[in-house]
């Protein structure tokens, strides 16, 4: 070999030499350029901001991406397996990069031009969609590759695949296999069919154009290449290959699993946790938990649903919603797609009038079923019209199904016990608070009738005149003024000077009636307005607003003047509550809450209620939780012995009042008042352990032509039958300090036991029978006998 030949070659092994030498100077660079991939044992995913009842159940989940994680012991084999045998079949052999994948990949680029061979390991894919961006250049892959070995010799292969099926996109903004299961099948992984797992697993390569719900011809396409790439691996067998090719495309848009419907309870908790903690609590897997009850939340839906399906049977029947002309067996399919674009508005479903009988219907569902409505589902329709004097007038009681409805009409129908009932979406609306008077928690709350139909939230937000059930608290007023019970107050007209203008006004009693001399007890039992009136005017509005300031009202929200008594103040649902609860646990103000506990995605607590609780010398023995007897005592803002008198007085109102429907209980430990406007209905009840407030109207404020016993009330009946079914009577027992003595009903008076008008009564001492504040009885007063 001649010199100079050696001389070439030298220079060739030195220019190998240096390229190689940079090359390593490059590589050791990006290396040191490269993240810190320690952090990903410590890695937290995008989860959703997930809100529970008290005892765990999911009410809602917030965020921009679904994503569910799950450790890789509870993701399926059959998953795991296709993911590998579709993605990267020598997974648990190669060191995160394959290199003969990567040869292959790299030479069909340099014949053909294009890519057609995929080089990316699990371990690459990973690695740039936690560190690198999507654009394709030589240099990003050349750190997808370096950090793919970083990633394989600092973590365990299982916890590489883990992340990955956690992390990885399936489109539609869900994030992880779990989260795909839910979106597309709605259920869990562990439930899905092979012929589903190979679905999910042939998402990731496109999952804009490859999801089932995009594009149902590729997603099928792809997801039989994985079914066949995993009998070529030999993870299933041939019967399972070929049973799995022929299962159809199940796929449909879920929205995430709910478990309790309480979605005003959603947005109040929501809204709260916005405003402590800022707009980035959305994908920090942040656990909300509140204060419901899953079963009461369940017992109030179903309580307002029926209340309000209720009301508007008894007010007249509207109409169909729309006419689709005259049914005809081939134009049904198209009805089916008319009928699945309407939305049902909390279980009232739009059907498709078909037939029509002297004595019944029959209906299209959207689902494609036929169902008939009977006469006895179908005879409440009748017509209303309101005339010019704003009376609610009828049409007769229809006769026969033709005269309600006609081929092609779309009605609304729900499901019953034995079928189905014709039924209308509502006008009016309604709503209905529980709380544990003892602490504030919030057990159930319902907004409205249904939340997509309206968002507006009627617990907290609507400022609506409770009417008469503002009465208690004027009453309560005139108890620690010198009142008592047995007190008597002319039931007679008057006439006073209207401030609002130059009239007179003569306020009525509901039946327009006047019943002469009364006991406040007889009085608040049977909601007399003029007694009301006749006290709020001797007790002074200065005296009363101060008092009444105490169950937790604002002076703003108070009317100055006498209309006080018939309780024309603008509350909200939740404000009455609040109010009520310091008559159901002794006299204490205590403060409502929703949020029990917040948890952070690393299971650390950075948020723990601690509630003002009643004293706990007034709650039986063992009623406070441990974290309730670690929280401080509320303020006492009435003696207990006030507020046993009212909680007496509106026991009286169930047993013999304006409230004896719910005598049906069959309880003797509720205390309770209607309420009643031209526009609201109101229902305030309790007993010691759970206080619920239920309201009925139009948002816009309408005659109701009902009162609150007729309208609100079967509403907390509903809600409070099934809420109380497993619990005892818990009697309200008399502060030590309560007396009982045998008066007179006539005079209120003390009387001899032989009096066959005479009946205990119960005073505080400060204001026996004989008391200076009794007052007398006027000679021509009639007689008001209890």
């Amino acid at each position: 070999m001649s010199a100079k030949l050696k001389l070439i070659q030298y220079f060739i092994k030195l220019a190998f030499i240096f390229v190689g030498i940079v090359l390593l100077g490059i590589l050791c660079y990006m290396g040191l350029l490269l993240p810190d991939t320690q952090e990903l044992k410590q890695l937290r995913l995008l989860v959703p901001l997930q809100v529970y009842s008290a005892d765990g159940q999911l009410i809602a989940s917030f965020g921009d991406k679904r994503c569910i994680p799950l450790a890789y012991a509870k993701i399926p084999q059959d998953l795991i397996h296709a993911i590998i045998a579709t993605e990267d079949q020598r997974y648990f052999q190669h060191p995160g990069v394959d290199i003969p994948g990567l040869v292959r990949a790299s030479i069909q680029l340099l014949v053909t031009g294009h890519k057609e061979q995929g080089g990316s390991t699990i371990t690459m894919q990973l690695a740039r969609s936690f560190y690198l961006n999507p654009h394709k250049t030589f240099s990003r892959k050349l750190r997808e590759i370096l950090l793919a070995l970083k990633i394989d010799n600092t973590l365990a292969k299982e916890k590489i695949l883990e992340l990955y099926l956690n992390k990885i996109f399936f489109g539609n903004r869900a994030y992880g296999v779990a989260a795909a299961a839910e979106l597309y099948y709605g259920k869990p992984l562990a439930e899905l069919s092979i012929a589903q797992y190979a679905m999910l697993a042939g998402i990731p390569k496109a999952p804009s154009i490859l999801n089932p719900l995009a594009n149902k011809v590729a997603a099928l396409k792809r997801r039989n290449h994985v079914l066949t790439r995993m009998l070529e691996l030999h993870y299933i067998n041939e019967k399972t290959y070929y049973h799995a090719l022929q299962q159809p495309l199940t796929a449909r848009y879920h929205q995430p699993q709910v478990q309790v419907n309480a979605p005003y309870v959603a947005e109040l908790v929501r809204n709260q946790v916005e405003k402590q903690y800022g707009p980035n609590i959305y994908n920090e897997g942040i656990k909300i938990y509140t204060t419901i009850s899953s079963k009461l939340q369940n017992f109030a839906n179903n309580a307002v649903l029926y209340g309000v399906i209720h009301y508007e049977q008894r007010h007249g029947y509207r109409g169909a919603e729309k006419n689709l002309g005259v049914p005809q067996a081939e134009l049904l399919p198209k009805w089916r797609g008319i009928l699945s674009k309407i939305p049902v508005i909390n279980q009232l479903e739009p059907a498709a009038v078909l037939s029509i009988n002297p004595l019944d219907i029959t209906v299209l569902r959207a689902n494609g079923e036929q169902v008939r409505l009977y006469w006895q589902q179908l005879k409440w329709a009748r017509r209303r019209v309101i005339d010019s004097a704003n009376h609610e007038l009828f049409s007769p009681s229809p006769k026969i199904a033709n005269e309600i409805v006609k081929p092609g009409d779309i009605v609304r129908i729900i499901a019953n016990k034995n079928g189905w009932d014709l039924v209308q979406v509502p006008q009016v609306e309604a709503s209905l608070v529980a709380l544990n008077p003892m602490t504030g928690a919030i057990v159930a709350l319902v907004g409205g009738f249904d939340y997509n139909l309206s968002k507006f939230n009627r617990v907290t937000n609507a400022l609506r005149q409770p009417g008469s059930s503002f009465k208690p608290f004027i009453y309560a007023a005139a108890l620690d003024h010198g009142f008592n019970l047995a007190s008597i107050i002319n039931d007679a007209p008057l006439v006073m000077a209207n401030t609002s203008n130059s009239d007179l006004w003569r306020p009525q009693n509901s039946n327009h009636k006047f019943y002469g001399a009364t006991r406040l007890r007889t009085a608040l039992m049977q909601s007399r307005n003029v007694v009301a009136i006749k006290l709020l005017e001797q007790l002074g509005l200065d005296y009363t607003m101060n008092y009444v300031e105490k169950f937790g009202f604002t002076r703003q929200q108070l009317p100055s003047g006498l209309s006080l008594a018939l309780g024309t103040a603008m509350l909200t649902s939740l404000q009455l509550a609040n109010g009520y609860a310091v008559f159901a646990n002794g006299g204490y103000k205590v403060t409502p809450y929703i949020i029990k506990s917040i948890i952070n995605s690393a299971g650390k607590v950075i948020f723990q209620a601690k509630p003002v609780v009643a004293d706990s010398a007034n709650i039986s023995q063992g009623q406070l939780s441990t974290q309730q007897q670690h929280s401080q005592f509320a303020p006492q803002v009435i003696s207990p012995e006030t507020a046993f008198l009212i909680s007496s007085a509106l026991h009286d109102v169930i047993q013999y009042g304006t409230a004896t429907q719910a005598r049906s209980l069959q309880r003797n430990d509720l205390a309770g008042k209607t309420g009643t406007t031209p526009n609201d209905a109101w229902f305030a009840g309790y007993n010691r352990q759970l206080l619920a407030i239920s309201w009925l109207g139009f948002d816009r404020p309408q005659a109701l032509y009902e009162y609150g016993n007729q309208a609100a009330l079967p509403i907390w009946l509903t809600f409070m039958q099934h809420a109380l079914a497993q619990q005892p009577d818990s009697v309200l027992l008399p502060p030590e300090h309560i007396v009982s003595i045998f008066i007179d009903a006539i005079t209120g008076k003390r009387t001899v036991a032989s009096n066959p008008y005479g009946f205990f009564e119960y005073f505080m001492p400060t204001s026996l029978p004989d008391g200076s504040r009794t007052t007398a009885v006027a000679n021509d007063a009639l007689i008001d006998l209890y």
